[in-house]
């Protein structure tokens, strides 16, 4: 690429709701267009690969599931599949089932970490409706590598989070309905930018290295947390994205506070259900030591076991609220 090309390297993310965002904007590319598109939407691991199909036929673009080391050809849309991120590095998509961001792979962050180190000025990072707040990071660090952001209007959006979190962490975005960020997109193609000299940025290839094994990473930037990581149960380390605080342990899994709270929620309920499991067995076996003591005529013994089944009954009803009460936030409170 020459010095003063325009923005080629469109990297998009989207969530709940994102599925007909994404056919929205598709719709509004012209054939031709002189940029690649790379797409993450969350999806759960063992999700099908059909959205590529959808985006496929949304618009004229060819859009097809991403292939590990394929070259970046301008008018193709990539789109990242279950359970690997999508990466660009050496204008060539690469794929990864390095460690969750957020929470989630494929994620927004590491696809926009890589833009920004890959393409800098010449890279435009777009967020779509989604909860909570990934891609909020990137998009910062996209902006701070001379890139420009996008995002959905929150109002039209039908999940507000994602758009709202990167309003919050960006100096100077773009915030339109989504077909009206189509045709900016197709601007920003055509007007040339300078591509210049791309700053070293230590701690961002550390981060993208962790997804592409091309170096052997260093610690994490940043002081000790005092949390762990929700994926892994790892020592967190804190850094700030501006007043942002952000969180990454050392084999890579990455959190914002909100996504970590998350997490966390979602760790905890897994360990109340493990705790659930265990107390439903004790209560089964000491019902099998009350028949026995019955059997025996052993009433000391009966008396005794029944007591303790009566104490894990209670317990069991408390674990149980407990476990009604604590949960994900499923809804866009904290980000609306």
């Amino acid at each position: 690429m020459n010095g003063f090309a325009g923005r080629d390297l469109v990297v998009v993310a989207a969530s709940a709701g994102g599925v007909e965002a994404l056919r929205a904007l598709l719709s509004e590319f012209p054939d031709g267009l002189a940029a690649s598109v790379l797409v993450v939407l969350h999806l759960p691991p063992t999700g099908g690969s059909a959205l590529a199909g959808i985006l496929d036929r949304a618009g004229p673009l060819k859009a097809a599931p991403a292939v590990d080391g394929e070259p970046l050809r301008h008018g193709r849309v990539y789109v990242a599949p279950p359970d690997h991120h999508l990466l660009v590095h050496d204008a060539s998509v690469r794929l990864s089932r390095g460690p969750r961001h957020n929470g989630h792979r494929p994620a927004a962050d590491p696809l926009f970490l890589s833009a920004a180190l890959e393409g800098g000025p010449r890279t435009i990072a777009v967020v779509l409706s989604g909860m909570l707040d990934d891609g909020a990071a990137g998009a910062a660090i996209v902006e701070n590598h001379g890139g420009t952001v996008a995002i959905q209007d929150p109002t039209e959006s039908m999940f507000a989070g994602m758009p709202n979190a990167a309003i919050g962490t960006t100096e100077d975005p773009q915030v339109l309905p989504v077909r009206e960020i189509a045709g900016w997109i197709v601007r920003q193609t055509r007007t040339p930018v300078n591509g210049g000299e791309q700053v070293a940025d230590p701690q961002l290839e550390r981060e993208v290295s962790l997804f592409l094994r091309t170096a052997r990473p260093g610690p994490p930037a940043g002081d000790l947390s005092g949390f762990t990581c929700p994926e892994c149960n790892g020592p967190l380390y804190e850094t700030e994205n501006g007043s942002t605080p952000r969180y990454e342990c050392v084999v890579g899994h990455a959190w914002s506070a909100q996504s970590m709270a998350d997490g966390q929620a979602e760790a905890v309920e897994r360990a109340l259900w493990v705790a659930i499991l265990r107390l439903e067995e004790r209560l089964r076996v000491l019902n099998r030591m009350i028949e026995g003591a019955q059997r025996r005529k052993q009433h000391h013994s009966e008396r005794h076991f029944r007591e303790q089944a009566k104490q894990i009954g209670e317990a069991l009803e408390t674990m149980r609220m407990l476990q009604s009460r604590i949960g994900r936030d499923s809804d866009d409170r904290l980000s609306s």
